[in-house]
Order: structure tokens, then sequence, then C-alpha cells
């Protein structure tokens, strides 16, 4: 679990017995990924790439 300057709070699992990294967002967005690159670019993205739960596009 990592908290940013902003108090938000970024948090990743990661799943025994697979490859998978599920992380969750401070926003509580939720994304799987392999790669933890990935991972982290997806959440420090935010917003771009995904919107806040309760939101549609």
């Amino acid at each position: 679990m990592s908290t940013s300057p902003t108090g938000e709070i970024y948090r990743i699992d990661w799943l025994p017995g697979t490859d998978i990294l599920h992380g969750t967002c401070h926003c509580g967005r939720e994304h799987t990924a392999k790669d933890p690159v990935e991972m982290w670019e997806w959440m420090l993205a935010h917003p771009q790439g995904h919107q806040p739960q309760g939101k549609t596009s």
C-alpha cells in the first residue's frame, strides 16, 4: 500500500498462485494487470484512464 503526498491511498495486492496484480485506486476503482509498471501507470494517471466509481463516461 502506498500513500501519495495528498494522502490518497493506492493499494496493490498480488493474487497468490497467479502472476496477476490487483490494484485499488484511492477513488475505489479496481484494475488487474500482470505487469507492475502497467499497474502503477494506471493508478498514477488518475483521473485519466479511469473514472471514480459511480460515474459513467
